[in-house]
């Protein structure tokens, strides 16, 4: 390490990255060192990502201070979030000759990965590796959830974590003189340090979970896997609901080669997705987990709000005729449809509304809606997924029988089926597209191999874009906008 310690910290907004910066600087004059400190606010994603710069420096030695970090020159990377800690490591701030990097695994979406229709997380896995490759030292664990747990902020267990890397040029108890009376924040600190020092005691949200439930027989991730749809599907509707993915899940594996990864992988992605369309949102649904206790706990938690503070939780909602449909008796629900399909709709769809969910009136109306959930077989829209659901499921039954590789692109078939309003309706007339263009007449003609890539690429395509205008050329045979898409007829 150089005579200087040069040290980046990269943080969201509403951090507490202001006052990491505050007590490295005060630190840092307590143990008599002479500081710089800079900070460059960045592009608004997320919450705002601001990157702060410190220097460090011995009195007397005549250093001259850097207002700005050069690509590798810098002693300490410390990163909130993993996007962060790749942004400094795309900017070439780490270097394995010289960088320690300590960077927080929870994640907080960028707006690039939010607006992507298929999912457009980074890939943690890579960013991982980056670090591990890239830097002299990586220090990778959860302070997030180490903050939570402390019921402090991040910037807390950030300090911490520079104290436990052993990078400060002073020892733990100058960093925690300058934190003040704040006990959460020394506990946080302390915490963190710990974290780092014993690796092996340190929360990682990238953990797996326990499966809940297994079906004998299945390779383990796959039970992981199925364990977790049942608890969903559980918990959207009933014990009974529970059991019936696990005896769908049961009838794909009936007719999987499990000496095949390939076949293996699709009735795993089969059975991740039969979960999450088996537990579709509904508006009985929203209710419901706006309504849970969990949520309000969370949400005060979150705020810090004391015992002695009033918190008022206002939702925003504006339901559409078509939602209201879906939760309606067969018959009312199709008559509703009806009326929209004529421009009609109802009278009291449409507008937004404010409902206080804390509130006696707003719980309660909620908690009225979300009681409709018992009644949901006998809904529109459950008859209209359970249709849709069968007929995927003996679509994957014949599939993974014949061709592994067109049952794993036939598994991420229902990700088009997402979203709210105007994007679930495009989503699912992109569904009905491929399951009648492609996947059914690849079936009957018993082509299912030759269709495999085919069936990929307008999955990708409807994912591509709202408007489908790439699943669309694919369909008609044309060349698709995209050149990374190829057409059907070449695929």
């Amino acid at each position: 390490m150089s005579d200087v310690v040069r040290i980046l910290v990269a943080a969201l907004g509403g951090e507490g990255g202001g006052v990491l910066t505050s007590w490295i600087v005060a630190a840092a004059r307590a143990a008599g060192k002479e500081v710089q400190a800079t900070s460059v606010p960045g592009v608004a994603q997320r919450t705002g990502s601001t990157s702060y710069y410190i220097e460090i420096a011995e009195p007397g030695q005549g250093a001259v201070f850097s207002l700005v970090p050069l690509p590798a020159r810098v002693d300490v990377v410390l990163a909130s979030e993993m996007v962060e800690a790749a942004r400094c490591m795309a900017g070439g701030f780490v270097s394995p000759d010289l960088t320690a990097l300590i960077a927080s695994t929870n994640r907080v979406y960028s707006t690039a990965e939010k607006i992507k229709l298929g999912d457009g997380r980074y890939s943690e896995d890579k960013m991982r590796e980056a670090a591990q490759a890239m830097a002299r030292t990586a220090h990778l664990l959860d302070l997030d959830a180490l903050a939570t747990a402390n019921r402090t902020f991040i910037s807390a267990t950030m300090f911490g974590a520079l104290m436990g890397a052993d990078v400060l040029p002073w020892n733990d108890e100058v960093s925690l003189s300058v934190i003040g009376g704040n006990e959460a924040s020394i506990d946080g600190a302390r915490a963190a340090a710990e974290a780092v020092r014993n690796p092996m005691h340190a929360p990682d949200a990238t953990a797996a979970a326990p499966a809940a439930m297994h079906l004998e027989g299945l390779p383990p991730e796959v039970q992981t896997i199925v364990g977790h749809g049942h608890d969903r599907t559980v918990d959207f509707q009933d014990a009974v609901y529970g059991q019936d993915y696990l005896t769908h899940v049961a009838g794909l594996a009936a007719v999987t080669d499990m000496a095949d990864h390939r076949a293996v992988y699709a009735l795993s992605e089969a059975a991740r997705r039969l979960a999450l369309w088996m537990a579709y949102e509904d508006v009985a649904r929203v209710a419901d987990l706006k309504t849970r206790p969990e949520r309000f706990a969370r949400i005060r938690d979150e705020a810090e709000v004391t015992p002695d503070q009033v918190l008022w939780v206002t939702e925003y909602l504006k339901p559409r005729a078509e939602e209201v449909a879906d939760i309606l008796p067969v018959g009312l629900g199709a008559w509703v449809m009806r009326r929209v399909a004529r421009g009609r709709g109802l009278p009291f769809t449409g507008r937004g509304v404010h409902i206080r969910s804390n509130g006696v009136f707003g719980y309660c109306l909620l908690r009225l809606v979300a009681g409709m959930g018992r009644w949901r077989r006998r809904s529109f829209r459950f008859r209209a997924e359970m249709e849709d659901i069968a007929q995927w499921l003996e679509a994957m039954k014949t599939a993974l029988g014949r061709d592994a590789g067109f049952a794993s692109a036939l598994a991420e078939l229902p990700r088009v089926l997402k979203g709210y309003s105007d994007t679930q309706q495009r989503g699912k007339a992109a569904y009905s597209k491929i399951m009648h263009r492609i996947v059914l007449p690849a079936i009957d003609a018993g082509q299912e191999a030759q269709t495999a890539q085919a069936l990929r690429h307008a999955v990708a395509a409807a994912l591509a874009d709202e408007d489908h205008a790439a699943l669309d050329a694919i369909l008609s045979g044309a060349e698709a906008p995209d050149p990374r898409i190829p057409n059907l007829r070449s695929a």
